[in-house]
């Protein structure tokens, strides 16, 4: 399983955080213009236009590892994480590969903590990934488990479909 994951996670190394304008020009490298370009601009890519431009956020590449642990026949969960308001909202996505009674956090576009995490309860796992997400702040989050979107929705339209899906409670 492991070997399989390391292969998935080295494949994801070719992916730049964050998201290219018409121009090629990645627009997280303008923090001042990032979050309104992202809600006039984004779309949720495809896991082959991923691979095609090398350039997604969490959301994007949450859809790749999807389609890459479905290629090798490893189950997967994919789940958002959000804290804040309107104000200050944050989110990030991420994969749970699970095999036998382990569970796996695959993180890539997460800087600070990519790599592969092994856990023996997903209910840990979460808790794992809360306390990382919290980093000391807001304690109000939400962490939703979602199936695969349709693709090319934008911000707002990808926020709406996680509010239809599994609100997790973890202890």
């Amino acid at each position: 399983m492991l070997e399989k994951l390391n292969k998935i996670m080295d494949e994801l190394n070719h992916i730049e955080y964050g998201f290219k304008d018409s121009n090629n020009y990645n627009m997280i490298d303008n923090m001042d213009t990032w979050q309104d370009n992202f809600n006039k601009h984004y779309h949720l890519l495809s896991p082959e236009e991923l691979l095609q431009k090398k350039c997604g956020v969490c959301w994007d590449q949450v859809e790749l590892e999807r389609y890459l642990l479905n290629k090798e026949n490893i189950d997967c969960d994919s789940y958002l994480i959000s804290k804040g308001n309107n104000d200050s909202f944050q989110t990030h996505t991420f994969v749970v590969a699970k095999d036998l009674n382990k569970y796996y956090w695959l993180e890539h576009s997460w800087e600070k903590y990519k790599g592969i995490y092994e856990y023996n309860s997903i209910n840990e796992l979460l808790q794992d990934v809360k306390v990382k997400f919290l980093d000391n702040g807001n304690n109000d989050i939400n962490i939703y488990k979602y199936n695969k979107p349709s693709y090319n929705i934008n911000s707002k339209q990808f926020l709406k479909y996680i509010e239809t899906q599994d609100l997790i409670k973890i202890d």
